[in-house]
């Protein structure tokens, strides 16, 4: 009895050992083991690229063909192809946010944005609360009205005259000044409807504008710029009154985009080839 037991546990032994044998040689094969893992733990990892900084800059997103939504609901225009050139030459993404145009200033000076890129007009008023870059591009005040109108110039204009303006823009201004009521709406979109369906004598907006309506906008046709301009206006991009450092680069960039052509090729993509960049 005890001598079977003994060769039994004998075997079982052998076994065992051949058993051991063969998963370390398996291990080896496989390249697995100590070894590997140690010379894996060694191999240097590869670094992850760093996420570009982001430049926000803002607009209303309803100013065509400046900075409009089209029918992708992507945010597109003349400003906004300024602004991603100039993310570009910053080595920075940019990011355009869309806001209402008479609390803009505000979310500027609540740092929700880098700056407003939305056509708006350097004003002593404005230059009180936030800094300008230097011009990108020249524009100015323009009457539209219907083409069937009586209303052929501004001086046409009437105390009873309703003119639609979009609201927070300057061109409330203009309407006092020729004795006229304003009537404001929250982009030119609305202010041309209204205009089309009778409810206005005629809209002031920038003249731009006002040329891009005429030829996009449903039953543009209708509409005629009444006289010349009002007056002339020159638009910047705005700052924070405490972000120097970061305007003073825009300010180099915009110099060089008006030096090299790219503004200007920007204006005649958008405006027929018209370079409103220039004075």
């Amino acid at each position: 009895m005890f001598k079977k037991l003994s060769m039994y546990l004998l075997i079982s032994l052998m076994i065992l050992s051949l058993a051991a044998v063969v998963g370390c040689s398996s291990q080896t094969d496989n390249g697995a083991g100590p070894d590997k893992e140690q010379a894996e733990k060694e191999q240097p990892k590869e670094e992850a690229k760093p996420e570009k900084e982001v430049i926000s800059f803002a607009g209303s997103g309803g100013y065509p063909p400046f900075n409009f939504v089209n029918e992708k609901d992507e945010v597109v225009g003349f400003d906004v192809d300024v602004a991603n050139e100039i993310a570009t030459r910053l080595g920075m993404d940019m990011k355009y946010v869309t806001t209402a145009w008479d609390g803009i200033i505000e979310g500027l000076r609540a740092k929700r944005y880098d700056g407003i890129l939305g056509s708006m007009a350097i004003t002593e008023d404005r230059e009180k609360q936030v800094d300008f870059s230097i011009p990108y591009y020249y524009s100015g005040a323009q009457l539209i009205v219907m083409k069937d109108s009586d209303i052929k110039t501004p001086d046409d204009l009437t105390a009873e005259s309703v003119i639609g303006v979009a609201t927070g823009t300057t061109f409330a201004d203009d309407v006092e000044k020729l004795g006229a009521q304003a009537r404001t709406y929250e982009d030119d979109f609305q202010t041309l409807m209204e205009l089309q369906n009778g409810r206005l004598a005629g809209v002031i907006t920038d003249r731009v504008v006002g040329l891009n309506a005429i030829k996009e906008i449903k039953n543009g046709d209708r509409l005629t710029l009444a006289g010349k301009l009002l007056r002339q206006e020159t638009m910047g991009i705005a700052f924070h009154s405490d972000d120097d450092e970061l305007r003073e680069k825009v300010d180099a960039i915009l110099e060089e985009m008006h030096q090299d052509g790219t503004l200007t090729e920007i204006s005649a993509k958008w405006f027929d080839g018209e370079d409103i960049t220039k004075q």
